[in-house]
């Protein structure tokens, strides 16, 4: 996995590395040698770090391996930040055979940060592919399913800064965010998403998950919904809440259940509930799930008996 943010301790990765005093030499200077190294030289309390290391990470991975990161936090590697003469932070260096050979401090906008990627990919006698959007993106889906949603929202928000036509983008920033339970935060994403995009897949799979995000909110407790239900199976509205009880605690194949088995009971109580919910649910889930596929197949057996 690709580490993103700039307060996380990166895992072991081909492209983007924290290096500290005892192995700068073996993955800058030398890794150098055969492909160019970009140091990111950076601290926690800098606030103009936190904007751009996540920017030119998604400009290094969207370079498809032309280009490494370095990541050299200076709070704890006070001797190379002396060496390099880093006088203020953020401070960015490009090595290439060994040398510096171009660099510059400050944040930088995403035109400028694409652009200064692209010199040392050259420099270094590669060219940036087509789809490096592409694995960029596929990096920070990986860092969502993993559990990294900070950085997989900060990944986001840089390909947006790249392309902000980005469907993908739009939506993966929406589903972070709400994974990082900053619900408003999701929804100003989507609110803010283009309009042609509205109905794209991503958009509303992304308001889908807002939805049951915010019915998690207000789920009431299972043990007792449970309770009710089995007092009195004909209680539509307390099966209806404990389906987004179950759905809230990650058990969504048993509020599916739930919800197939009001809709067998009453399927036009209260307006259709049950159906609806299952259709915010399939949509919140990837079309393949076998949770979607079973469903919608237990679904279609009922309507159509």
């Amino acid at each position: 996995m690709l580490e993103l943010g700039q307060g996380a301790t990166a895992p072991a990765g081909d492209l983007i590395r924290d290096v500290g005093e005892a192995d700068f030499m073996t993955e800058v200077v030398d890794a150098s040698m055969s492909v160019p190294v970009i140091v990111d030289f950076w601290a926690p309390w800098c606030g103009p770090c936190k904007t751009l290391g996540p920017a030119l990470e998604a400009a290094v991975t969207a370079a498809g391996g032309a280009v490494k990161m370095a990541k050299v936090n200076v709070d704890e590697n006070q001797m190379i930040a002396g060496q390099m003469r880093v006088q203020s932070i953020p401070t960015v260096y490009a090595f290439w055979q060994g040398q510096p050979v171009d660099g510059f401090q400050g944040a930088l906008p995403a035109s400028e940060i694409d652009a200064f990627v692209a010199r040392v990919v050259e420099a270094g006698g590669g060219q940036v592919p087509d789809n490096g959007l592409d694995d960029a993106l596929a990096a920070a889906e990986e860092m969502l399913t993993e559990g990294d949603a900070q950085s997989a929202a900060e990944t986001f928000a840089a390909i947006i800064e790249q392309d902000n036509a980005n469907v993908a983008a739009f939506g993966g920033l929406a589903r972070a965010n709400i994974a990082l339970g900053a619900l408003d935060q999701a929804e100003a994403v989507l609110n803010g998403t283009p309009a042609e995009f509205a109905n794209a897949p991503e958009i509303e799979a992304a308001h889908a998950q807002l939805e049951l995000a915010r019915q998690a909110e207000n789920a009431g407790p299972v043990t007792e919904l449970r309770a009710r239900v089995e007092a009195d199976p004909n209680d539509h509205a307390a099966r209806l809440d404990l389906a987004q009880a179950l759905h809230a605690a990650g058990e969504v194949e048993a509020a599916v259940d739930e919800l197939l088995d009001l809709f067998r009971r009453d399927r036009e109580w209260n307006d259709g509930a049950a159906k609806a919910q299952l259709f915010t649910i399939f949509e919140a889930l990837k079309p393949n799930d076998p949770i979607v596929l079973n469903g919608r197949r237990k679904l279609s057996s009922m309507i159509f008996a």
